[in-house]
């Protein structure tokens, strides 16, 4: 220690300055001085300078008391000298005087010390009271903090072994605190990837910057059989003057917390799932397309294969009501099978299976309900004794599920989905999912089936209903065509022509309100009134009037469009009357193509029967071009529009009729259209 020596006494034995008490001061600054026989200071510590201000030189061989002790404490000052001077050893609270003047409260041990004389002198060890508080308070809550606090704590020495544990982090590893000190990461867990976690505390002891919630997963003896996961922070642990001493490490469990996470972010992206499902399944009417907009949804979002299967029986309920041979197959409409290892060619659309007798495919067709498959499963589809790779391939897969289409009761089919053993197997949530997918799937693909039987009935009607062969008439050439819309939806447009008494020809186009099935029904039953009254020789307007009362008894919401027109080769023109129809076109050799402007009379079926005649001359080379409203009307075009272009396409006239017609449909709906069209051209033979 540095000794500052005073000679004002005993010039052969020094009085000293006692120097700094190393750790201990850092923690807890400890003043200490030493009086002689006569309470003069022999010794003073520089850590007692730094507590009360008074340096040595200026206390050496002074009396103590008139400069440390506060006048109203004297008396008991002098009583407690005295008592130690007898042998006793005081511990007590004192206040001592700072240099400038404040008083310092200190805990004091005054004790029996011999002085250089070796008189009975005093020894006085003092802290002061506010640093003991705060260090008996820092010491109090870092025991609680340690045996109360639920998130695991440890503190490690500069070679990263365990100094320190907590109850909370033993449990949390499963090892008692005793078995960790001493030893390091790696050997008390070394299961929870404990070298990275040791190369990410040396960093924290190396570079001295915290690191904060670096998240690790593994397993514990605690918990053996499931992976955890946990919050890490650590933290250099230093003294007071900044020297590394080890660092200190807490722990919080966060596998709830994380199991949470991941379920929340499971939850969005099924809702996500469902929702792209509902948006692109079904977007048409097409079976084939809504079979592979299922495929699409399902793969790879979801699975790595799915296979999309109709029963023959809901496909041709003609066929299965007359036969058993459709009874037990499938068809598939579509399949998505990526995976460049599977054999791929045994997997493609059309093609129909007999589902295996006591199989789970049977049970889930019958019970239309969803099961999951297993390898002895799998296979058991692939009838084809030749499929042998295919079987192969799908016995190695992860996992399958296999969930039945089932629409407004019924079962229409199956849809099985897989995935590879690369990729986590469905668990229950993936099955919920799934099958909630092939549910919303099933009303649309059902959609699609009904459309596709009603259209196919609508049009066997429609060809039931029109004379696709027009008939040989004087004086006219013929030609005539039909379009459906171009979402292949059957309207009740149609077109015919009727030979009538004294060489003259009627000719009617019509557009019944409405599509499908209804529409076409309506328009055979126009189609049979006109022909039954013409055979009568009833004249266009009252013609009309007699369709109008058709179309009303047919009920109040029907309607429809009409323009009949009878030609007489012997008189050279035509007597046309219109019923709320777009008006015919007229082309005369050498003139300008005319829509005819004659009153347009109000649609069959609302009872006015304002129908009205006009004389039409159609000179030998002249065309009567009668249409329905989808040829000229459309989304990106106005009628007047749509009349003009359909004046530029019958400018040549000298075309063969046949032609002549393409080239007009061709201009005009160079695609299909979102209305079904009509058409018919009537040429005036020259003689």
């Amino acid at each position: 220690m540095d000794i500052h020596q005073s000679t004002s006494e005993v010039p052969d034995q020094p009085l000293a300055a006692v120097g700094y008490a190393g750790v201990l001061r850092e923690l807890l600054p400890i003043a200490l001085w030493r009086e002689d026989a006569e309470g003069r200071v022999v010794e003073w510590s520089l850590a007692a300078q730094d507590l009360l201000g008074h340096r040595p030189e200026d206390l050496l061989g002074r009396p103590a008391s008139p400069v440390l002790v506060p006048e109203a404490n004297r008396e008991l000052a002098d009583q407690l000298t005295r008592r130690v001077q007898a042998g006793e050893t005081v511990v007590g609270t004192l206040p001592v005087r700072h240099r400038d003047g404040h008083q310092v409260t200190m805990e004091m041990w005054i004790v029996p010390a011999a002085d250089p004389q070796g008189r009975q002198g005093a020894m006085l060890i003092a802290v002061e009271t506010s640093a003991v508080l705060r260090m008996r308070d820092s010491l109090a809550a870092l025991q609680s903090l340690f045996t109360q606090s639920p998130i695991g704590l440890a503190t490690l020495g500069p070679d990263l072994r365990f100094l320190r544990v907590n109850d909370a982090l033993a449990r949390m590893n499963g090892v008692s605190a005793a078995e960790h000190l001493g030893k390091r990461l790696t050997e008390v867990v070394p299961g929870v990837n404990a070298t990275a976690l040791e190369a990410m505390m040396q960093q924290v002891l190396d570079r001295g910057a915290p690191v904060v919630d670096a998240r690790r997963t593994g397993r514990t003896p605690a918990d053996p059989d499931h992976d955890r996961t946990w919050s890490c922070s650590y933290a250099p642990l230093l003294d007071g003057a900044g020297r590394r001493l080890g660092l200190i490490a807490s722990l919080i469990d966060i596998t709830e917390g994380q199991r949470a996470l991941i379920e929340a972010d499971r939850a969005r992206r099924r809702f996500a799932l469902l929702a792209e499902a509902g948006a692109r399944i079904g977007t048409t009417l097409d079976l084939l397309k809504t079979a592979e907009e299922v495929v699409q949804v399902l793969v790879p979002q979801l699975a790595d294969s799915a296979d999309v299967h109709l029963l023959e029986s809901v496909l041709d309920p003609d066929e299965a009501a007359g036969s058993g041979s459709t009874q037990g197959v499938l068809r598939r409409l579509a399949v998505a099978f990526p995976d460049p290892n599977a054999p791929t060619s045994k997997l493609a659309a059309g093609q129909t299976m007999q589902i295996p007798p006591g199989t789970v495919y049977e049970r889930v067709i019958a019970d239309g309900r969803p099961m999951n498959l297993y390898r002895s499963d799998v296979p058991a589809l692939v009838s084809d004794p030749r499929a042998e790779a295919l079987r192969t391939y799908l016995a190695s897969l992860g996992s399958a599920r296999l969930v039945p289409l089932v629409a407004r009761g019924k079962v229409l089919g199956a849809v099985t989905v897989t995935r590879l053993n690369s990729r986590e197997r469905f668990d229950e949530q993936d099955c919920v999912l799934v099958d909630e997918v092939v549910a919303r799937a099933a009303l649309n693909i059902d959609n699609a089936r009904m459309y596709t039987t009603q259209r196919e009935a609508a049009l066997t009607l429609q060809r039931s209903l029109t004379n696709s062969a027009l008939p040989d008439v004087t004086g006219l050439e013929l030609t005539g065509r039909y379009l459906p819309a171009s979402d292949h939806d059957v309207g009740g447009d149609w077109f015919d022509v009727i030979t009538l008494p004294g060489d003259r020809t009627g000719l009617v186009i019509g557009d019944v309100m409405g599509h499908g099935i209804h529409a076409a029904a309506v328009m055979g039953q126009l189609r049979t009134a006109v022909r039954t009254l013409a055979r009568l020789d009833i004249p266009p307007a009252q013609m009309l009037r007699s369709l109008d009362a058709v179309v009303s008894d047919l009920g109040e919401d029907e309607m429809a469009t009409c323009v009949y027109a009878v030609h007489d080769p012997a008189s050279g023109g035509c007597v046309i009357a219109r019923a709320g129809h777009p008006p015919p076109a007229v082309a005369t050799p050498g003139e300008a193509i005319t829509f005819l402007d004659g009153p347009p009379g109000t649609p069959l079926g609302t009872g006015r029967q304002d129908f009205l005649t006009e004389q039409v001359p159609l000179p030998a080379g002249s065309l009567l071009v009668l249409y329905t409203d989808g040829l000229i009307e459309a989304r990106d075009r106005d009628l007047d529009q749509g009349m003009d272009q359909l004046a530029q396409a019958l400018r040549n006239l000298d075309q063969p009729l046949e032609e002549l017609c393409d080239g007009v449909l061709e201009r005009l709906l160079p695609r299909p259209g979102q209305d079904d069209v009509a058409v018919l051209l009537a040429r005036t033979l020259r003689t």
